[in-house]
């Protein structure tokens, strides 16, 4: 069974994965410059911890088809590091939040995206759809025109070609027939040899020279956990994503474990920390990418292009991969939940449109997918707590009344709970049948401490009856109503 699923991870799609790998390389070349220099470090540090991030992903990872590389979202955060301590405490760093997310895979902690409802992801997705449609701009504004030329025949290549062949990926035709008119009609536009200068070499071990004390981890402590958290974040998020698009179902636990081991090894290696990437994922899975192969082809092509192909690449025109990059955009962004925001319940749309809107407005995703899931909780609790429904009915000799509670009580629902009793009715005795609700937390038990005493406060008699196991333990834990000195103890005195 062992082997059989090594074999339909790795092997049983083989061509389109190679392939897909090589028009995902091509587009890693970019990006990784880009936030190399985001994050004020040498071009190849992202370059070699894409290539160190992904082929350890492609072997250790829970995701199959999944690409992680250095990105954005963790470059941001390594920004003050870098220039107030420099590159072999960002190496630290970077270990160290290899051992946190390892950590978090060994306690399970990616069970967690449970949590985040579709409304969340939905936001996520339609969010990175624009930052990646909005960081393609410095490439547009204010270029010559043969770049929005180049750009515009790209984008026809990428959706023409489909109709007639899908035996190569249409974006790698894309950057190929650009690159090569580039050459031989001597346009002059911005090409990747101009972002940055490409590795000339094989990355070696390096081992971090820092000192091993309290001060270095004081130093890397508050850098290494946010980029931990981030980079679990957008893994598990992406993972998500890619399940959704594949119709397939990943491990979540080893995919931390996966990305913990992946950024040590960048760590010694000389490169960044990283997570996996949505945009990257997205153009794997478009061209076909589905197994293993395709991450780790990804990332030993990305390698020899720019070590040993340094002259043909550095040739690719920035037009050709804006055009690969809004491909993605456009292939990202879900469009049917703009149509579903008139259908959809309004919670829902607000969670999605509050997730988008803090995402782009922060360039954080965990601020916005950490909004999202607040709001949606927030929905859910007033949601529930709106179920509650406390009815009542007399006795044939109008002497005792029987409240029958239904519903969830909690701390949304405490009130509505309460509001249900009328204490001023002159009775002998009140039961209060709770067979059909069920006690969550102190909120609850207080509410029903309330209205017990409120009740005997009133010279009534109250039976409380039904209570479920759960509810039970915890109302014999927290309740005070068949305490002595209930009243006192309620009260806080």
């Amino acid at each position: 069974m062992h082997l059989q699923n090594l074999r339909k991870e790795w092997f049983s799609n083989v061509r389109a994965d190679v392939l897909a790998g090589t028009v995902v390389a091509l587009a890693l070349i970019p990006e990784a410059i880009a936030f190399s220099i985001v994050a004020g470090v040498d071009p190849k540090v992202g370059l070699y911890a894409s290539f160190c991030i992904a082929v350890t992903v492609a072997i250790v990872g829970g995701r199959p088809g999944m690409i992680s590389a250095a990105t954005g979202a963790m470059a941001l955060l390594m920004v003050t590091l870098v220039r107030d301590h420099g590159l072999q405490y960002l190496m630290a760093a970077t270990l160290l939040t290899g051992a946190f997310q390892i950590l978090a895979g060994v306690f399970k902690l990616g069970a967690l995206m449970r949590f985040v409802s579709k409304s969340v992801v939905t936001g996520f997705v339609n969010a990175l759809a624009i930052l990646i449609f909005m960081a393609q701009l410095p490439e547009l504004i204010g270029a010559p025109w043969q770049v929005y030329a180049l750009v515009v025949a790209g984008l026809a290549i990428i959706y023409g070609v489909p109709r007639f062949t899908r035996v190569i990926p249409s974006p790698l035709i894309c950057i190929v027939v650009l690159t090569i008119f580039t050459v031989l009609a001597g346009v002059h536009v911005r090409t990747v040899g101009d972002m940055g200068t490409l590795p000339d070499s094989l990355p070696t071990f390096l081992f971090p020279q820092v000192p091993f004390n309290l001060e270095t981890l004081r130093i890397v402590l508050p850098y290494s956990l946010p980029m931990a958290v981030v980079g679990l974040l957008e893994s598990m998020m992406t993972a998500a994503i890619v399940d959704e698009f594949t119709d397939t179902s990943s491990n979540k636990s080893r995919e931390c474990i996966g990305q913990g081991t992946a950024n040590i090894v960048s760590g010694l290696f000389g490169g960044m920390a990283g997570c996996a990437m949505i945009g990257q994922s997205v153009i794997n899975v478009k061209s076909g990418g589905r197994g293993r192969l395709s991450t780790l082809c990804a990332g030993i092509f990305l390698l020899i292009l720019v070590v040993f192909a340094r002259p043909w690449v550095s040739l690719i025109p920035m037009g050709a991969l804006v055009a690969v990059m809004i491909m993605v955009s456009i292939g990202t962004f879900s469009w049917s939940s703009v149509k579903n925001l008139r259908t959809h319940p309004k919670s829902s749309s607000v969670v999605m449109v509050a997730t988008v809107v803090v995402v782009v407005g922060t360039h954080d995703l965990a601020k916005g997918v950490m909004v999202g899931v607040l709001l949606s909780a927030l929905f859910f609790a007033r949601k529930v707590g709106r179920v509650l429904h406390v009815g009542s009915a007399l006795s044939a000799d109008e002497r005792i009344r029987e409240y029958r509670v239904t519903g969830q009580v909690f701390f949304a629902s405490a009130e509505s709970f309460i509001a249900g009793f009328d204490f001023r009715e002159a009775l002998d005795g009140v039961r209060i049948d709770v067979s059909r609700a069920h006690f969550w937390d102190l909120t609850a038990v207080t509410a029903l401490d309330k209205v017990v005493l409120k009740f005997r406060r009133e010279g009534t008699d109250v039976v409380v009856h039904g209570l479920n196991e759960a509810s039970a333990t915890l109302v014999d834990r927290l309740g005070v109503h068949d305490k002595p000195d209930a009243v006192e103890q309620l009260m806080g005195h």
